[in-house]
């Protein structure tokens, strides 16, 4: 078997000629010639080959330069082993069709080259810019005294990060529940980890945080997947949350526990700040009624539900929030303490306004209506409705 290697290739050819130019001055009677010679011109054979490929690799090289300066669509570098590819091709057309290739493969990379070269450029601009508008003394970085002063984006991170690490020491803690992800699908599993990553925002971007818990975090379960899925390894790992595969009776006292569920017969009347309230961490489509009660009861802790009847014209539908939602009424109870204020996150669609509200409109109906009667009974007696005297008139 001989290699297929141009080198290899000639070697071997040089070989087989030697070798029957050996036998033939053996086989005419000429003595035979040393090993030493036989070798020598085998080497000139070979060096004879290397110079003659080396001219036609040239002469490959001075016709794509006869080509590019005729004005034919070429590139302008060409590598030794794309000219060794271009000699080996037997028609002219297939030449050019290689050619062409190359040269739209070449601008292709000098546009990528000149695309980086200029964000490098804008970037280093706006670093300048951003230098301009800071100078640095013992301190550190310190604003100019300009009309309006910017607020970075890394700024406005570092802040909201340093409050929730404040609330993960001092915050009053607010658990999820972790443990539903057998009554989900997959599709429902990756709506409450969505709604999951709302709520952890909103928090964050809150005046006073809950201390998030994440319990009954199984390490390989189908929760953590689709949170690392959302956040990725590396964002999750920053999170300023508690994440535990534990229960939430092993890590807070059963008294201080409450579990947040519409179908708790209890209403939540005040917020309570010494209270750990505890969030199912469910989206169920279905509406099976009665999976986090069931699951508190079990667990023997305190049950309440929001007072959305008490507040609201509930309509028809069963009174399931999101965790976006629940977080946003929780967060505003905590400040506020006022459910007027912290019932407007529920969605206008689920109800027909509060009971004050619609007091008020009837009362304002009832007595346009009153008056309306009045004026009729007044005209069917005979007395003539005169209209009001207007004030500036009347005096």
């Amino acid at each position: 078997n001989i290699c297929k290697t141009p080198f290899c290739s000639k070697f071997a050819t040089c070989l087989v000629t030697s070798m029957f130019t050996s036998f033939h001055f053996v086989a005419s009677g000429v003595a035979k010639r040393p090993v030493s010679s036989f070798l020598r011109h085998l080497n000139d054979e070979v060096e004879a080959s290397d110079r003659k490929d080396g001219s036609s690799l040239e002469a490959t090289r001075d016709m794509v330069i006869m080509w590019r300066q005729a004005g034919k669509f070429v590139p302008q570098e060409m590598t030794n082993e794309e000219v060794e590819t271009l000699e080996k091709l037997a028609t002219k057309t297939a030449a050019k069709s290689y050619l062409k290739y190359l040269a739209i493969k070449e601008r292709y990379k000098l546009a990528r080259k000149e695309k980086q070269q200029k964000r490098a450029e804008e970037e280093a601009s706006l670093q300048e810019k951003r230098e301009d508008n800071y100078e640095d003394d013992e301190e550190g970085c310190k604003l100019k005294n300009v009309f309006l002063l910017r607020f970075w984006t890394r700024s406005l991170e570092r802040q909201l990060g340093w409050k929730a690490a404040q609330a993960m020491q001092f915050g009053q803690p607010l658990v999820f529940d972790m443990s539903y992800d057998s009554k989900m699908s997959r599709r429902e599993l990756r709506n409450t980890v969505k709604q999951l990553s709302e709520a952890e925002s909103w928090n964050r971007r809150s005046i006073e945080p809950f201390h998030l818990h994440f319990c009954n975090l199984q390490p390989d379960g189908p929760y953590k997947q689709e949170l690392l899925k959302r956040y990725g390894a590396q964002a999750w790992d920053r999170l300023l949350i508690t994440s535990t595969d534990q229960q939430h009776v092993n890590v807070f006292p059963r008294e201080q526990l409450v579990y947040l569920t519409a179908d708790s017969p209890n209403v939540l009347r005040t917020f309570d700040h010494t209270k750990v309230y505890i969030v199912g961490a469910l989206v169920d489509r279905t509406i099976q009624s009665g999976v986090s009660l069931a699951n508190a009861k079990r667990l023997k802790l305190a049950t309440a539900r929001l007072p959305l009847d008490e507040f609201l014209q509930w309509a028809k539908g069963a009174k399931n929030l999101t965790l976006d939602q629940m977080i946003r009424i929780l967060l505003t109870l905590k400040d506020t303490g006022k459910w007027e204020e912290a019932l407007t996150f529920v969605p206008t669609r689920k109800h027909d306004g509060f009971h004050q509200q619609e007091a008020q409109t009837q009362m304002t109906n009832n007595r346009a209506t009153s008056v309306t009667n009045h004026r009729e009974r007044d005209g069917m007696n005979g007395s003539e409705i005169k209209p009001p005297i207007p004030l500036h008139l009347s005096l």
